[in-house]
């Protein structure tokens, strides 16, 4: 079990990254590089700070105002084994889980990594995708582009297959 994640930041009080008041995570290191990233600082693995989970813990814990926590980047799932533990604690502290990624869904399913498939079944949302520049909108909720989905991760993995959460279509 990791006790710490490599991160690039956080916002402790988010509007723009999920639905109600959430504490935002910034992981550092991205595999994908999309150009025009919003945040192309978070793509270098040995940039960022190695960060106690428990640091990041007792900060969610001290506002109370916080809906959920969404995990951002960087690649989230570049990060998974130390995301899990803290998840967990999350979950049971009845916080709603969002995570942004570049993978998709199904790419996601096919990861070779153990630690992937029991971080998604913590999350309630999952922003997947790459950001393609083309395809840029303002106009989109909690996304970039109009290739990126919101999933229902609870039913996407009871169908084994994307799907969409209808409030976010």
């Amino acid at each position: 079990m990791e006790d710490s994640l490599r991160l690039a930041g956080v916002v402790r009080e988010s509007i723009v990254d999920g639905p109600g008041i959430r504490y935002t995570i910034f992981v550092q290191g991205c595999p994908h590089n999309c150009p025009g990233c919003h945040n192309p600082q978070t793509h270098d693995f040995a940039g960022g700070t190695d960060t106690p989970i428990q640091t990041v813990l007792d900060e969610i814990d001290a506002s109370p105002f916080l809906k959920g926590v969404t995990f951002s980047g960087g690649e989230p799932f570049c990060q998974a084994a130390g995301l899990l533990p803290l998840a967990k604690a999350l979950k049971a502290r009845g916080k709603h889980l969002m995570a942004y990624t570049g993978y998709t869904f199904e790419e996601l399913l096919s990861l070779n990594d153990s630690a992937v498939r029991p971080l998604l079944e913590q999350l309630d949302l999952l922003v997947d995708g790459r950001f393609i520049e083309a395809e840029k909108s303002l106009a989109l909720k909690f996304r970039g582009s109009s290739n990126q989905r919101v999933l229902d991760v609870p039913a996407s993995l009871q169908a084994n297959a994307p799907v969409w959460a209808e409030a976010y279509r």
